[in-house]
């Protein structure tokens, strides 16, 4: 099993975090991992995304050209990831930063209703957890104890707290796929 996912939005909507979470649970599932974050200098706002490999051998390069997978929050990213999505593949997007549905039909374009959720929950916090669940929903390449692992080892703990509600989003976003 390999599968090879980019995670990509602006910065401030927890891209780079559920890259770190899946990347940790991977590991805490004894496979091999690559995290590969990319972003650009503004600290919120600006274009982020991360691409995570995760796979039962060994992995050559972090650097892909294309993905088994993509979870896209916003219209830039639509437009510069929805091509490298391997035929057969799995797009995942929230509909709130798009503005030009993704087109292509040899792929398994998936929306999710991120946004309306997290207001469901009543924490803006909890937004990446949400697409988080739906993708482990669509694509369920770690097991949810491993990915609750990740979380605890991947949040300070002065916030292991809200990992109840974390717990809470990650079911919800699978429950709007399944």
């Amino acid at each position: 099993m390999k599968e090879e996912i980019i995670i990509a939005g602006f910065g401030g909507q927890g891209v780079l975090s559920m890259g770190k979470i899946l990347a940790y649970a991977g590991l805490m599932n004894d496979m091999e991992v690559t995290w590969m974050p990319s972003y650009g200098p503004e600290q919120r706002g600006g274009t982020a995304n991360v691409t995570v490999i995760l796979s039962d051998s060994a992995i050559s390069s972090p650097v892909l050209d294309s993905y088994d997978t993509a979870v896209i929050l916003n219209q830039q990213s639509l437009d510069k990831f929805e091509s490298k999505v391997k035929s057969g593949g799995t797009l995942v997007y929230d509909p709130s930063g798009i503005h030009h549905k993704p087109t292509r039909t040899d792929i398994k374009v998936v929306e999710v209703n991120a946004m309306d959720a997290m207001m469901e929950l009543g924490n803006a916090k909890a937004y990446n957890m949400i697409l988080l669940g739906a993708l482990l929903g669509l694509r369920p390449v770690v097991p949810m104890d491993a990915v609750l692992r990740g979380l605890k080892k991947t949040l300070p703990e002065r916030h292991h707290h809200l990992i109840p509600l974390n717990e809470q989003a990650l079911l919800k976003g699978m429950s709007l796929v399944g």
